[in-house]
């Protein structure tokens, strides 16, 4: 395996790792600052950060399925050569 491919593998691995735990930092504090406002206790923070967590996983498996599609248009047009 070349240097480069080693370095975009890891390249997204890293991304989907931010992406998904963004997703859920971001929903996890909307969540708090909805039950403070309201003065619930963590009702909208557990809705929140459950919906980050799907959001996130559904962009992550958007990112891999994009991954996935191009590494297969890479392989037939190197086979078509």
């Amino acid at each position: 395996m070349k240097h480069s491919e080693w370095m975009g593998q890891v390249y997204i691995v890293m991304q989907l790792g931010l992406t998904l735990a963004g997703c859920v930092v971001f929903c996890f504090f909307v969540g708090r600052y909805i039950d403070r406002w309201l003065g619930t206790r963590g009702v909208f923070l557990t809705i929140f950060t459950l919906l980050g967590v799907i959001g996130g996983a559904n962009v992550a498996y958007r990112q891999i399925q994009d991954v996935l599609k191009e590494e297969k248009q890479n392989k037939d047009r190197s086979n078509d050569r």
